[in-house]
């Protein structure tokens, strides 16, 4: 089993990141931009301390490289509990496990530590690495949203799946 470490980014960071942001390019067009100017990094840590915002870089703990990012995006309280998911690989780590190791960790930091009851992922249909990921870790398909959101200076469809606490305690408790 792959392990991965969690940990919020910081602006020791930025080197490292912006790096693995460029050799990225080609694996993020049209799915993911992730900082890549000292500006737009400072603007990352910078939303990473609001409270409706979790950031964590998925670090490999051999090598202490940073392979991934996940996100818990717009995360609502009251009465409704919910997050948005979202994640990002580097290359060259892409497809070694990295990242459904880290997206794992951050759904249960979601469902237990900040006691959400929803995380929702939208994801783009053509995406079927990150279709795939979701599936595995217990997310349902809930549906379509046509030109959801603006990736690439485009609106994109994206699907929308989603995963309540019960349904991931049950599957947890099965396993």
């Amino acid at each position: 089993m792959v392990r991965v470490r969690l940990r919020a980014p910081s602006p020791r960071d930025e080197e490292a990141f912006l790096a693995a942001a460029r050799r990225s390019r080609a694996l993020h067009r049209g799915l993911a931009h992730p900082p890549a100017t000292s500006a737009a990094f400072r603007a990352f840590l910078e939303r990473a301390r609001d409270a409706q915002y979790e950031c964590r870089l998925v670090v490999d703990p051999q090598s202490d490289a940073i392979v991934g990012v996940v996100n818990l995006n717009e995360i609502v309280r009251g009465s409704f509990q919910s997050a948005y998911l979202g994640y990002y690989a580097f290359a060259p780590f892409e497809g070694m496990g990295f990242m459904r190791a880290g997206v794992a960790a951050a759904i249960t930091r979601a469902f237990r530590e900040l006691r959400l009851h929803r995380l929702e992922a939208n994801i783009q249909p053509q995406n079927h690495r990150s279709i795939r990921l979701v599936r595995r870790l217990g997310f349902r398909k809930e549906g379509l949203s046509p030109k959801y959101v603006k990736v690439g200076g485009r609106w994109r469809d994206h699907e929308r799946w989603a995963l309540l606490r019960d349904e991931w305690s049950a599957r947890r408790s099965t396993s």
